[in-house]
Protein backbone atom coordinates (compact mmCIF):
# COMPACT_ATOMS: atom_id res chain seq x y z
CA UNK A 1 0.00 0.00 0.00
CA UNK A 2 1.43 3.26 -0.94
CA UNK A 3 1.18 6.25 0.82
CA UNK A 4 2.88 9.91 -0.59
CA UNK A 5 3.13 13.44 0.17
CA UNK A 6 1.16 14.66 -3.11
CA UNK A 7 1.79 18.74 -3.09
CA UNK A 8 3.43 20.89 -0.42
CA UNK A 9 1.80 24.64 0.17
CA UNK A 10 2.65 27.69 1.86
CA UNK A 11 0.61 30.07 3.39
CA UNK A 12 1.15 33.95 4.34
CA UNK A 13 1.47 32.59 8.10
CA UNK A 14 5.00 31.27 7.26
CA UNK A 15 3.83 27.55 8.24
CA UNK A 16 4.22 24.98 5.28
CA UNK A 17 1.19 22.20 4.89
CA UNK A 18 1.52 18.91 3.10
CA UNK A 19 -1.28 17.39 1.22
CA UNK A 20 -1.23 13.66 2.55
CA UNK A 21 -3.20 11.19 0.69
CA UNK A 22 -3.63 7.65 2.19
CA UNK A 23 -5.39 4.54 0.98
CA UNK A 24 -7.68 3.17 3.21
CA UNK A 25 -9.12 -0.51 2.75
CA UNK A 26 -12.74 -1.07 3.64
CA UNK A 27 -12.97 -3.91 6.12
CA UNK A 28 -16.82 -4.63 4.77
CA UNK A 29 -16.21 -5.03 1.24
CA UNK A 30 -12.07 -5.01 0.53
CA UNK A 31 -12.83 -2.21 -1.21
CA UNK A 32 -10.38 0.89 -1.05
CA UNK A 33 -10.59 4.27 -0.64
CA UNK A 34 -8.75 7.52 -0.66
CA UNK A 35 -8.47 9.95 2.42
CA UNK A 36 -7.13 13.33 2.35
CA UNK A 37 -5.58 15.54 4.79
CA UNK A 38 -3.89 18.63 5.15
CA UNK A 39 -0.81 18.77 7.69
CA UNK A 40 2.28 21.03 8.49
CA UNK A 41 5.34 19.46 7.13
CA UNK A 42 7.12 18.37 10.32
CA UNK A 43 3.78 16.48 11.12
CA UNK A 44 3.43 14.19 7.82
CA UNK A 45 5.53 10.97 9.26
CA UNK A 46 2.65 11.47 12.31
CA UNK A 47 -0.26 11.57 10.03
CA UNK A 48 1.02 8.63 7.49
CA UNK A 49 1.39 6.56 10.98
CA UNK A 50 -2.47 6.71 11.70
Amino acid sequence: MAKKVVATLKTATGKDWAKVIKAVKSPKTGAYTFREEMVPVDQVQDALKK
